[in-house]
């Protein structure tokens, strides 16, 4: 079973900072993370997110390799490329794995602008040295599925180091 946590920051960088030390504690195999997602609001309201994967590139890349496979079965490559790279990035744009991205855009929607939620979906993490890596960061809880023990722990871990900054 995954847990879901969401940490506000005062910046994208932050947050950015935050999940690139969470990958690197991920390659440690300390913890094992299935999607991670940086969301922010705009002075104008607006909530941009910032993903891991972009799944409508990814789907526009694969389908061109299959429609070029079948453009040269049919000897008109040009339009078989046209063709996958336009149906894989359909098929990429309504793809959604991970966290689903109304759920971020709607929670995020409560942020002040220029602050940015990280949301972590985590399938499994040894939580004390994860606890004690990330705690230095600082942040605000906004959600999380872990039981109230867990949570509360988080976020007294959390408060003592945006107290000390």
């Amino acid at each position: 079973m995954s847990d879901l946590v969401v940490i506000v920051y005062p910046t994208e960088a932050k947050a950015e900072e935050v999940r690139q030390r969470l990958f690197a504690l991920q390659k440690e195999y300390l913890i094992n993370i299935s999607d991670a997602v940086i969301a922010t609001k705009t002075e104008a309201g607006n909530v941009k997110l910032n993903q891991i994967m972009n799944t409508t590139v990814a789907g526009a890349v694969s389908g061109s390799f299959w429609g070029l496979l079948i453009g040269v079965i049919f000897l008109n490559p040009v339009i078989g490329v046209a063709i996958g790279a336009a149906s894989g990035a359909l098929g990429g744009a309504l793809t959604d794995v991970g966290i689903n991205d109304a759920f971020m855009k709607d929670l995020s929607a409560t942020l002040q602008p220029g602050n940015a939620a990280l949301f972590v979906l985590i399938h499994g993490m040894t939580a004390d040295k994860v606890l004690s890596a990330i705690k230095g960061f600082g942040g605000v809880v906004l959600k999380t599925s872990l039981d109230e023990t867990k949570e509360q722990i988080l976020r007294e871990a959390l408060s003592q180091a945006s107290e000390a900054a």
